[in-house]
């Protein structure tokens, strides 16, 4: 498992993965002698070393020797090698025992550790919330979905991470992460039991620099014919439905570029490489942020956003108050149309 690394290394790497530490240690001793140790065997093994016999440790344990030298015989049953020999009257360790001492003196001691750390942590620690946002969502999307978490009566620490979807799907399964914040519902062929849950969906807006936004004003979207144009990249949903769009219209702007990150993209387009699209609702920001204009907007592409869990029914406190709180901005007008018929029920 370990080949060519110290036990020092191992201990090192996972020094700050509690819950891990000794589990590691175990499967290394079960590769090292194939069985699987009994702690309470070793911990007598480990007294006894370090009493320097098995009377001694009788008394610390409050055990009868009897009872001690049996547990030490099945350990080395179980091992499969002598880990005491009698010289005289004494008991010295084996080659073999004085190396399982050195595990059993490394698990003790982190378990040593553990404890006074779980003894030691602070109350009213915040509620930790890992979640994944995959590369294609707009960072100020992900921020305003994920805005709502921070406002919870309990203070909240969110862990983010970002990357491909299937990388943060396979983060999901092995819950590393809470949810996972998308473009889309599972993509098909993905063998995962998970649930997708639509936080609802927006029209697009097209941008560009003032210069290049006044020559498109006049006749959009036909305006947009010959324009250069940067693209979301192959792996985001919205580009499949803008060219869908844009071919069923008989327009053909030229392509100039293609983006899976929506920031550099927009970086591009700052600098008049072309028109690009965002999601309609942050129109206010990526003017602001880019020293861009907004060209024209429609809401015959649907950008759409789904936050994506291993469970059906929303348990954890942060994912909820994303899921309740992302259709107000997203769609304002369905938002109210909802609660009006809700009222009127």
């Amino acid at each position: 498992m370990w080949a060519g690394f110290g036990l020092g290394y191992r201990i090192e790497r996972f020094k700050n993965k509690e819950k891990s530490i000794i589990i590691y240690i175990q499967f290394e001793l079960i590769e090292v002698y194939g069985a699987m140790i009994n702690y309470k065997h070793l911990h007598y093994f480990w007294v006894v070393a370090k009493e320097g016999g098995i009377a001694r440790a009788s008394e610390r344990l409050h055990l009868t020797p009897q009872t001690i030298s049996g547990q030490l015989s099945l350990l080395e049953d179980n091992l499969g090698e002598a880990l005491l020999t009698r010289v005289g009257r004494n008991l010295e360790l084996t080659e073999v025992g004085r190396l399982v001492l050195s595990y059993a003196d490394e698990i003790y001691s982190l378990g040593g550790e553990l404890e006074e750390m779980v003894r030691n942590l602070p109350h009213g620690r915040p509620l930790v919330f890992k979640v994944g946002v995959a590369d294609v969502v707009p960072k100020s999307i992900a921020y305003r979905l994920l805005a709502p978490a921070l406002q919870l009566p309990e203070p909240v620490r969110i862990v983010c991470r970002e990357g491909a979807i299937d990388t943060l799907l396979a983060e999901l399964v092995l819950h590393r992460v809470d949810l996972v914040i998308a473009d889309g519902p599972i993509p098909p062929g993905v063998n995962l039991r998970g649930f997708n849950h639509p936080l609802g969906d927006c029209g697009i807006t097209f941008f560009a620099t003032p210069k290049l936004a006044h020559k498109l004003s006049k006749n959009f979207p036909h305006s947009l014919n010959g324009t250069p144009l940067l693209l979301p990249g192959e792996m985001t949903v919205v580009r499949s439905r803008l060219v869908q769009w844009l071919d069923g219209l008989r327009i053909h702007p030229r392509i100039v570029g293609e983006f899976d990150d929506s920031a550099l993209m927009k970086a591009f387009g700052q600098a008049g490489a072309g028109v690009f699209i965002a999601p309609t609702p942050i129109t206010a920001e990526v003017e602001k942020q880019y020293d861009v204009v907004a060209v024209a907007q429609t809401d015959e592409v649907r950008d759409h956003f789904y936050a994506i869990s291993v469970e059906r029914k929303i348990s954890h406190p942060a994912v909820a108050a994303i899921t309740e709180t992302a259709r107000e901005w997203l769609t304002p007008g369905v938002s109210r149309q909802r609660k009006s018929k809700r009222n009127k029920m």
